[in-house]
């Protein structure tokens, strides 16, 4: 089976690949020759992947997925949330967003948090949606070189190190985007 993934990010494309069985590739945008940075102009994470997937079946014609994920932090009322990506600004810059957390919550004592992602699956005319969540916290200084956007700055619940210093396949088994391609992926298998 072939699907498109809505995404031309080279390090999420490559997670995703890692976490889905060999019956199941898939196609970057750029693949498709979509060029198009579709806007993700929903005010909630659901709402941004299905976006996503419906301009890439509406404007492409193929069965697809996308996600979209962030961070939410409970003392920041779960911001950054759907503004993870460009929490500091348009420029998307991980170093940028994880020092304005980092700068919110330097005074806080209560740094739990979050990481959600959710996939939104258009497949033979029906969309299906499939949520991933891991609970933790935010330490107060960025530690390992793994992974991306917020994984440095973020330990799940049952870990003493954070997400960028953990491996990619360790990282897949517990991870919100983990979670919630394991349950894509058993949708699929069906």
């Amino acid at each position: 089976m072939q699907l498109v993934f809505a995404s031309n990010n080279k390090n999420k494309i490559k997670e995703i690949q890692q976490l889905l069985p060999e019956s199941i590739s898939i196609l970057s945008l750029e693949d498709i020759g979509c060029d198009v940075d579709i806007p993700e102009t929903a005010d909630t994470i659901e709402g941004n992947a299905i976006l996503k997937a419906n301009y890439v079946t509406e404007n492409y014609g193929y069965n697809c997925f996308a996600d979209d994920s962030g961070l939410e932090v409970e003392a920041l009322n779960g911001a950054p949330g759907v503004y993870s990506a460009r929490f500091a600004g348009s420029q998307r810059n991980d170093n940028d967003n994880i020092n304005k957390v980092l700068e919110l919550l330097e005074n806080e004592t209560n740094r739990k948090a979050n990481f959600k992602t959710v996939i939104a699956l258009n497949l033979e005319g029906k969309q299906h949606l499939f949520t991933g969540i891991v609970n933790g916290e935010i330490i107060k200084e960025p530690r390992g070189t793994n992974g991306f956007g917020y994984d440095p700055i973020f330990i799940a619940d049952g870990f003493s190190d954070t997400f960028a210093q953990i491996s990619l396949e360790e990282k897949a088994k517990v991870s919100h985007r983990g979670k919630a391609v394991a349950l894509l992926t058993s949708f699929l298998k069906k």
